[in-house]
């Protein structure tokens, strides 16, 4: 049996349903039944509920697992909860975990959820069960979040200055997941994940420009007024301080390397920027949600 963690988030629920799609039997893992109603209409999908940060609650859907994808929430408890579902994973007898991690899980990195991942990785390999880590560049999908100053400004607006970066859109994850998941040969692996272009904001906004069929502008912001922005729109002060530590390492250039090994695992290119786009120009448009 499989089981995938995170089942009701973006990148959980993209692998459950590629894996339902191929009529790959699954267990969906989520903390709330009522946020999975979807799910559980696919074909093939056993949702079951459970909280990765109580071990208690993990025992009966761990049980005939052999094979777990592990993602969850980049919140404050990241390390704690993924590192709890590993231990309860190894005392349930699952043989081989998939980690999604970050593109530099690098434990000293200024940026919080690198170092988290980099530890997570390290609980994981020291388990002795079987791992592989997929380590994905930025998702695609958090320009989603500039959908409202697209509408408002024709603008996007980062603290990038003028640094490339390499992103990947969550359905090519998925995709890797799946294969990862589901075809043997991966044990002991990592994976670097990227799309196939490392592009700079000014690059975005001429692709987003392109896909909605007027002009978007890329504005460079300061770390402080981004910190401010979000902050003044709701975010939780922790994850705007994050995000302000995530740029200031892509200012460095730690994700602009692109990495072939998305499309040497797919068989074919990942998905590329313009493309995505183009799919989603509705959504930049503000015209509709994203679909899964």
């Amino acid at each position: 049996m499989l089981l995938v963690t995170g089942a009701s988030g973006l990148n959980g629920g993209a692998i459950v349903r590629r894996l339902s799609a191929q009529g790959v039997p699954v267990r969906a893992l989520v903390r709330n039944l009522a946020r999975a109603a979807d799910l559980a209409t696919l074909r093939g999908v056993e949702v079951v509920e459970g909280d990765m940060a109580r071990s208690e609650t993990l025992v009966e859907p761990l049980r005939g697992v052999d094979r777990a994808m592990l993602t969850s929430s980049s919140d404050p408890v990241m390390l704690e909860v993924q590192s709890n579902f590993i231990d309860a994973a190894k005392r349930a007898g699952v043989e081989h975990v998939v980690k999604l991690s970050g593109i530099m899980p690098e434990v000293d990195s200024d940026f919080r959820f690198a170092r988290m991942h980099g530890q997570i990785e390290q609980h994981l390999e020291a388990s002795g069960m079987a791992f592989t880590h997929l380590r994905a560049g930025e998702f695609m999908q958090a320009y989603f979040r500039q959908v409202r100053s697209i509408a408002a400004h024709s603008a996007i607006r980062i603290p990038m200055a003028d640094a490339r970066i390499a992103s990947i859109d969550v359905a090519d994850i998925a995709d890797v997941a799946v294969i990862v998941l589901t075809s043997p040969g991966h044990a002991g692996q990592t994976y670097p994940l990227t799309g196939p272009d490392a592009l700079s904001m000014a690059d975005v906004a001429q692709h987003l420009s392109t896909a909605i069929g007027k002009p978007v502008r890329y504005v460079d912001v300061s770390p402080d007024d981004y910190l401010a922005a979000n902050l003044a729109n709701g975010m939780p002060a922790y994850t705007a301080e994050a995000l302000v530590e995530l740029y200031a390492e892509r200012r460095a250039g730690k994700e602009s390397r692109v990495y072939p090994t998305a499309e040497q695992l797919l068989g074919h290119p990942a998905r590329s920027f313009l493309e995505f786009a183009t799919l989603h120009a509705a959504t930049f448009r503000g015209d509709g949600l994203p679909p899964n």
